[in-house]
């Protein structure tokens, strides 16, 4: 049973796919678009999966075009390969331009200017009518639903710089020391083409002195700009340009002037293609991609397979049916489901659109405002960024750049991203009781019991993630690898199980999983290897002791599930599949293929639909990484500039010199140009720029770099709930049909927690359980819980206190407790909230106060921080208590109740 959001505010599933198109500015495609989308997609993830789960190295050697046979590859050619994929399916889900721009509604009013002056039927006129027609046939897609002549182009395009990586990899070896200019010309490389290179020459341009190498270096960093522009805006393609502009000529900076500190070396353009182009250290392929190849793209494929599952929707109809009928309880369930759902997605965006679709309309039912509703989605759905375990792609990026392992990551996230939470929780609840607003009724939601048991095998793959990585402590992309195979294991299972079925399956299962655990017993290889070597027919291996042999079986359980479960579905084609509730995306993909091939009752084949679900969730998996890849090889050039110029030690040292010497007045610049550089833009990208800018300005002023990653990470969070431009909120408001900046005002009020704890964190280290002593920052340890003079005022009092003044806060932002807050009672419980989570901040900006005045220097020591904290509960217990008794008292002109 799944809760039923109504129909009078329920959106359809079109038009929840066209606010999600609108907002991430994607085409909907059709006929054989739509099959190359999906081969291309499901190609991209069994690549992916495949180097997850095998590395670099080739079973077998792969004949490549120029009879070239490959055996292994490199990190360049890995990572170019990937970010191939990525502009393939951006040219093809991106459009060029919808004819709406500045620049292209001044082209078009070429021809009416010309046809007034003129007339319609001069020369000019119909030449200019000519070429707009041309323009727009090659390049315009209005309807969002058109490969242009123009997508194909860049489309093939992007084939020939990556053809260039795998095939001559010898000779870009060979660039690093003779210098770009020094590969094979054009015309040698492609004797074809000499006539036209020869004509370009004469035309001017030295066509025939560039080698083949630097024009394909060029031609990549020209298409990776042009896919950023379509998938993420011209915002993010001109900071990117604006970087390479500079680094080519920001030596002309005069070391005199006041931005004489930018001043860098000069570089040719050779140079700089190369490092831009050719290297893994800095540029489009450098840590960022290495990073989505290893870590990222799997996991979204993760969510990918887990959505496609059917557990999304598990998830939401399980927080409804456990706080659905709580006070305010629509609200309390989505911020739970939204949460946990923008944790895995990453993006938050597209969780707003998806689960905002089922959570709004049940928020506005149950009495919360279209503007409250839709900011409560928003932002619950980007905070979940910041929840452990998975932490969208930020985790990752994190243990790559920070060199922690991700065990201490996602400890460290935890207790922040549980206060935000709270915080979420609290400020809907004190809205819920201000309006009256209940739960549902009980017979509206799932029953909680039933539905636990219907589902609770969902719980596994994210159990097992935590096995994999926290305690077999396995590289990321293997345990990611082996999570997948875990939930097609988990979706083949529960496709083949029904009552009839369920004894021999499960017996089945585990006959051959005793007998491979016989096998490698006995003979140190598995089952079928084992019975050909005691038949005398094949080598044996060592053999193994038993324990060895039941953990390396465990490893190879999800494979014998899916094979004998896979077996039982082809055997048994019309079997009935109780449990299997796949998303209705697949089910759709799947009737559409029937249909095609003119057999709709396959539709309904569990063998059939089980195919579906595994390709459904690759193709998704990669449109939804298209962006990503995107966004990371845009922004790795920035670090990749900061780096060849040496503007790294230049840069930090004029960002000490703006701030004044003072961490307050850093952290507050960090907070805005996180906020600034993630308008708009992905979590992913504005993270790699700042901790490239900013991150060592940090750690010059002894910031734990943990928590100076995480600080980028939070503020540059709130971007997407932050007017004017609040992506997140505005994709709520039009899934709540309210008004977008209200409900931007509100997302963004609801969000301040992400300012707050990311600096009661930077001053109390131990709210990361982080032990800061002299030594490098290390998670705690049961040495350090142990050690109560230092977990009780380091780690036990920040983190109470960051709870409370959570608390407060919400107080603050909703303006009711108990009864109504008004302005100086809020003004009030605003300070208690500072005073509780961050006293620090108060002491420090306090001090040059006094210092002007003459007064004496505060102290952040633990006596004079608890001291504040003190203050801050006693003003938080007298708020709270007078402002019970507010709602107690009698209303003016109400006759006391007789007793």
């Amino acid at each position: 049973m799944s809760v039923d959001p109504g129909p009078s505010d329920e959106l359809s599933e079109e038009e929840t796919e066209e606010i999600l198109r609108e907002v991430e500015r994607r085409r909907t495609l059709r006929g054989t678009a739509v099959l190359v989308v999906a081969v291309i997609g499901v190609a991209f993830s069994t690549f992916q999966i495949w180097i997850a789960a095998r590395g670099f190295t080739l079973a077998a050697t792969l004949p490549v075009v120029g009879e070239v046979h490959l055996t292994s590859l490199q990190q360049l050619q890995i990572n170019a390969i990937h970010v191939t994929f990525a502009l393939l399916l951006a040219f093809l889900l991106f459009p060029p331009t919808r004819g709406d721009g500045p620049i292209t509604r001044r082209l078009g009013r070429i021809e009416p200017a010309a046809s007034s002056r003129f007339g319609r039927d001069h020369p000019l006129t119909r030449i200019a009518g000519r070429v707009r027609r041309a323009g727009r046939w090659l390049a315009v897609d209005p309807d969002m639903n058109r490969i242009t002549p123009l997508d194909y182009v860049l489309f093939f395009a992007s084939l020939l710089p990556v053809h260039y990586i795998v095939t001559e990899f010898d000779e870009i070896r060979q660039l690093a020391v003779f210098g770009i200019h020094s590969g094979r010309p054009i015309q040698e490389t492609h004797p074809s083409l000499e006539p036209l290179v020869s004509a370009v020459a004469t035309a001017g341009i030295p066509l025939d002195e560039w080698s083949y190498p630097f024009v394909l270096g060029v031609l990549g960093i020209i298409l990776v700009l042009e896919a950023t522009r379509r998938a993420l805006g011209l915002l993010l393609m001109s900071l990117v340009s604006l970087f390479i502009v500079y680094a080519r000529w920001g030596h002309n900076i005069p070391r005199d002037s006041v931005l004489g500190s930018l001043a860098i070396v000069e570089t040719t353009w050779g140079n700089l293609v190369y490092n831009l182009w050719y290297t893994t250290e800095a540029g489009v392929f450098s840590t960022p991609v290495t990073v989505s190849v290893r870590f990222i793209y799997i996991f979204i494929l993760f969510g990918a397979f887990l959505e496609m599952s059917g557990a999304g929707r598990w998830f939401i109809d399980l927080a409804y049916s456990a706080t659905g009928t709580r006070q305010g309880g629509p609200a309390k369930a989505s911020v739970v489901s939204s949460g946990f759902m923008g944790m895995l997605s990453g993006s938050s965006i597209a969780n707003t659109v998806t689960t905002g679709a089922f959570t709004i309309p049940l928020m506005k039912r149950s009495g919360y405002s279209p503007e409250f509703s839709g900011a409560v989605e928003s932002s619950s759905s980007s905070g979940g960024q910041m929840l452990p375990p998975v932490m969208g792609a930020a985790a990752f990026l994190i243990v790559e750049f920070t060199g922690t392992p991700y065990a201490d990551v996602i400890i460290a996230a935890t207790l922040p991203a549980v206060a935000f939470f709270f915080g979420m929780w609290v400020m809907v609840h004190f809205e819920a009781v201000r309006g009256g607003i209940g739960g549902l009724a009980r017979d509206e939601l799932p029953n909680l019991p039933r539905h636990l048991r219907r589902g609770w095998f969902y719980l596994l793959p994210l159990a097992l993630l935590l096995y994999f990585l926290v305690w077999l402590r396995l590289s990321i992309n293997r345990a990611g690898w082996y999570t997948i195979v875990s939930v097609i294991a988990l979706i083949a299972v529960i496709a083949a199980y029904n009552r009839r079925t369920r004894g021999p399956l499960l017996g089945t299962i585990g006959l051959l999983y005793a007998g491979q655990v016989a096998s490698y017993w006995a003979y140190g290889v598995g089952l079928v290897e084992g019975i050909q070597a005691a038949l005398g027919v094949g080598p044996a291996g060592t053999p193994r002791t038993l324990e060895s042999a039941v953990m390396t079986t465990a490893m190879d359980l999800a494979t014998i599930v899916i094979a004998v479960s896979l077996a039982f579905l082809l055997l048994r084609p019309r079997l009935e599949t109780p449990l299997l509730e796949l998303d209705d995306s697949v089910d759709d993909v799947a009737e559409r293929g029937a249909e095609l091939v003119g057999r709709p009752a396959m539709a309904a084949n569990p063998a059939y639909r089980f195919g579906t679900f595994i390709l459904k969730s690759m193709e998704s998996g990669a449109r939804t990484a298209t962006t990503v890849v995107i966004a990371v090889a845009a922004a790795g050039v920035i670090p990749g500039v900061i780096s060849v110029t040496g503007l790294g030690p230049n840069l930090t040292a004029l960002i000490l010199s703006v701030s004044g010497e003072s961490l307050v007045l850093l952290l507050v610049l960090t907070g805005i140009s996180a906020v600034i550089f993630g308008l708009g833009m992905p979590t992913t990208v504005m993270y790699i720029i700042l901790v490239a800018m900013l991150g060592p300005a940090l750690e010059e002023f002894g910031v734990a770099i943990l928590a100076a990653h995480l600080f980028i990470l939070y503020f540059g969070l709130m971007a997407d709930v932050t007017p004017p431009v609040a992506v997140a909120a505005f994709a709520a408001a039009g899934v709540a049909k309210s008004d977008e900046f209200a409900t931007a005002a509100i997302a963004f009020l609801l969000s301040l927690n992400k300012i707050l704890v990311p600096f009661a964190f930077i001053f109390s280290p131990g709210i990361l359980l982080l032990r800061v002593d002299g030594a490098e920052p290390r998670i705690i340890g049961w040495a350090d819980i142990a050690d109560v003079s230092f977990f009780v005022p380091e780690v036990v009092i920040p983190v109470v206190g960051m709870f409370l003044g959570v608390y407060a806060l919400g107080a603050t932002i909703i303006g009711y407790q108990f009864a109504e807050v008004d302005g100086v009672d809020r003004a009030l419980f605003s300070i208690s909230s500072l005073l509780l989570m961050v006293p620090e901040l108060l002491v420090l900006i306090a001090d040059p106060i006094l210092a002007l005045v003459g007064g004496p220097s505060l102290s952040t020591a633990f006596a004079v921080t608890v001291s504040l904290r003190v203050v801050g509960l006693a003003m938080l217990l007298v708020l709270s208590v007078a402002n019970r008794r507010e709602s107690k008292a009698p209303e003016p002109g109400t006759a006391p109740t007789a007793t």
